[in-house]
């Protein structure tokens, strides 16, 4: 089975881990903060990594203070956790709809959603496609609210210029294999302001401190909790892979931009089909290469390109859909607009290793399925 995304693991990686491995640090050491330094010069925003995606963004909420009483605005079109992790702390998720092009976050519904209530702005960069930050900021600013990037599919992504992870107050990567690079499992939390970083690193850390405690003079072993925290500390075998694939990001980005094309040229026309939208400012690294299928074909496009041999997935159910928002009272036809996407989108084999026959192949049989 061809799979939709692969990691890509080289003889340089196997070694970066082996001398970590044979390091006196497997975990809280060196190669952490190297590591860190590393995705600072990419994000453009100081880092902090953490053990998963969806560690960054509950790490990324608990740094913003988000709790009881306050609403996160959020789109449905993405993985759950982007809405989860913000519930788990005790706060009301407000879905708004997304753009009828892109699949991400539409300001005009974000702004039509808030309230005196809204705390964070929390926008995805569907399949590495930035949201609209320069909205975004603003509406965020008069809300008095923080703004939050989920970019998960989005590292080595840039908007108007920028990179992405120094465009929000709070940004979050993940760093699962079929991401743009990957350490296995693990993630990050970058963020503009040395206090949002600070707290990141405490919650990440247990919420550990070691400084302005309030019995200084127990002795040099001393540490409080002032807060509490959660170990989402991403080990130095982990960020050693990390760093030795952030080596490699800009041939992985090429590599995704040409597939990117050639999925663009091979299958403009096609009837039945839309191609993804690429804003003029952005200049994405996709993570997904997403179609929509159209006609109400979509799960036989789907089933038959699985039965070929191709592993296709769908990306995302929207997120109000799943039982622990419809038990709290989230509703079906909230987000018109996303549901729409969702009744269509198929996302194509794309990762570094694709090669072009094998791209070829999946081209031909979707062709083939569209147009008998």
């Amino acid at each position: 089975m061809l799979p939709y995304g692969r990691q890509n693991v080289t003889e340089d990686d196997l070694a970066a881990v082996t001398a970590a491995l044979r390091s006196d640090w497997l975990t809280t050491g060196p190669r952490v903060e190297l590591f860190e330094n590393d995705l600072t010069r990419i994000a453009g925003a100081p880092c902090v990594s953490v053990s998963n995606g969806t560690a960054a963004l509950h790490t990324a909420y608990a740094a913003a203070g988000i709790g009881r009483g306050d609403e996160v605005i959020t789109t449905p079109m993405t993985f759950y956790a982007t809405a989860g992790t913000a519930s788990q702390l005790g706060a009301t998720v407000v879905f708004a709809d997304v753009e009828e092009d892109t699949a991400n976050l539409d300001p005009y519904a974000v702004e039509a959603a808030v309230t005196s209530r809204t705390k964070a702005i929390a926008a995805v960069d569907y399949a590495g496609h930035p949201a609209e930050y320069d909205e975004l900021r603003k509406i965020a600013g008069s809300a008095d609210a923080v703004l939050l990037a989920d970019a998960a599919h989005a590292i080595g992504s840039s908007y108007r210029g920028k990179p992405v992870g120094s465009l929000a107050d709070l940004t979050t990567f993940s760093f699962f294999p079929t991401k743009n690079l990957t350490t296995g499992e693990g993630g990050a939390v970058a963020a503009l302001s040395s206090e949002l970083l600070q707290r990141a690193r405490t919650f990440r850390s247990v919420g550990v401190v070691r400084q302005d405690l309030r019995r200084p003079d127990e002795g040099p072993w001393f540490h409080e909790v002032h807060e509490f925290g959660l170990n989402y500390r991403l080990p130095d075998v982990l960020c050693a892979l990390g760093s030795s694939q952030l080596r490699r990001l800009g041939g992985f980005k090429a590599r995704r931009q040409h597939l990117s094309r050639r999925y663009d040229e091979l299958l403009a026309g096609v009837p039945g089909l839309r191609l993804p939208t690429t804003r003029d400012y952005v200049d994405p690294m996709r993570h997904l290469y997403p179609v929509r299928v159209l006609d109400g074909r979509r799960r036989e496009v789907f089933e038959r390109l699985r039965t070929a041999g191709i592993g296709v997935q769908v990306n995302y159910i929207p997120a109000y859909w799943h039982p622990v928002y419809e038990d709290l009272g989230y509703q079906r036809g909230m987000c018109p607009n996303a549901e729409a996407f969702y009744a269509e989108e198929i996302s194509l084999p794309l990762f570094y290793d694709l090669t072009d026959s094998d791209q070829d192949h999946v081209i031909e049989a979707l062709r083939t399925i569209l147009e008998n």
